[in-house]
């Protein structure tokens, strides 16, 4: 079951609202007693359903998660598709200058505020979850790859795994490095990060970034699952084919 319902973010766009969206398991209305992990997802309009996908296409992940029977809660919110880089902005932890977008102001600190302080609030307080951080996951693609990582690291007691997903290291490679090395990470973290064959290809030394990235968290003893998926490429199609690969990383259990 997925309901929806419409939030607002006054810290970002005021009463402006965007829309919300939670998967249940089955499971959830059979045993009342039962309290499950949540996967937090970056592009909720992306995630669930192909009639609200920016491109037609979605992940289909509620239709994994009926399939496999997996046990968790997925909580997805849309991003801000204001034409002004809304959604970049966003989702970017720091500001950077793009020589075809301009200078972007990063406002991932105040999105993850809202989402790991209000939002996570809401969730746990109106359904049955595991709040403590070995059960609170999140996860995301491209801009939405990154906050997921910016989210594990500068949030690390908060969110106890993550899945990042074709990670924008591109947007500002030397600060995410940086904060890979100075962020404070608990035992038994959990990453996976994956990155499309053909992709790698859109930005220049993408595949150094990312193997500096890998490098440094593995450092850190972050437990990283990390993978060059073959073939991959920059869509929702390609991302859903990872479903299994990440959500394992998530549900694997000592």
């Amino acid at each position: 079951m997925i309901e929806t319902w419409n939030v607002t973010i006054p810290e970002l766009t005021g009463k402006e609202a965007r829309k919300a969206y939670l998967y249940l398991p089955d499971s959830y209305w059979e045993d009342e007693g039962r309290r499950y992990p949540v996967l937090y997802m970056f592009d909720g309009h992306n995630v669930f359903f192909d009639q609200d996908a920016t491109y037609g296409k979605s992940w289909g992940m509620g239709a994994y998660m009926d399939a496999t029977r997996t046990q968790a809660i997925v909580a997805a919110v849309e991003c801000n598709h204001s034409p002004d880089h809304g959604r970049l902005k966003e989702y970017s932890p720091f500001s950077f200058l793009d020589p075809n977008l301009g200078r972007i102001a990063g406002l991932g600190k105040k999105t993850m505020d809202w989402m790991a302080f209000s939002f996570k609030r809401e969730i746990d307080r109106n359904y049955r979850t595991l709040p403590d951080r070995e059960h609170t996951w999140i996860g995301g693609s491209s801009m939405g790859g990154l906050m997921s990582l910016y989210a594990l690291l500068q949030y690390n007691q908060v969110f106890g795994k993550a899945a990042a997903l074709s990670p924008s290291l591109w947007a500002s490679a030397p600060q995410i490095e940086r904060m890979i090395l100075q962020s404070e990470i608990r035992p038994g973290t959990v990453l996976y990060m994956d990155y499309g064959e053909e992709e790698l290809r859109n930005h220049p030394g993408m595949l150094s970034n990312f193997g500096r990235a890998s490098a440094r968290l593995l450092e850190k003893e972050v437990l990283l699952t990390c993978r060059i998926i073959p073939g991959g490429t920059h869509c929702e199609a390609s991302w859903e084919k990872q479903i299994p690969f990440f959500m394992n990383t998530l549900m694997y259990e000592k």
